[in-house]
């Protein structure tokens, strides 16, 4: 399989993990640590360690929205326990 492809089918697999967490807000983060070791603060990390690696700076609260699909804050008021 060449890069390319790689590289779509990895960012298809993202958003379909993003996706599903959207869609399973009830799973707290707490949850996601104690049962898999990483939670949606973790992804939105990597998110940010993969723009530094490409030279793009990305606020952390951007790449949190991008991962809770909302302003952190509002995700927190909204769904967190």
């Amino acid at each position: 399989m060449d890069q390319q492809t790689q590289d779509h089918l990895d960012a298809e697999a993202f958003r379909r993990l993003l996706k599903h967490l959207d869609e399973n807000k009830q799973v707290q983060n707490i949850d996601l640590m104690n049962l898999a070791g990483f939670c949606r603060n973790c992804l939105a990390g990597w998110y940010r360690d993969a723009a530094a690696a490409m030279g793009i700076e990305i606020d952390k609260m951007d790449a949190r929205e991008r991962v809770y699909g909302m302003p952190y804050s509002e995700w927190k008021e909204k769904h967190q326990k």
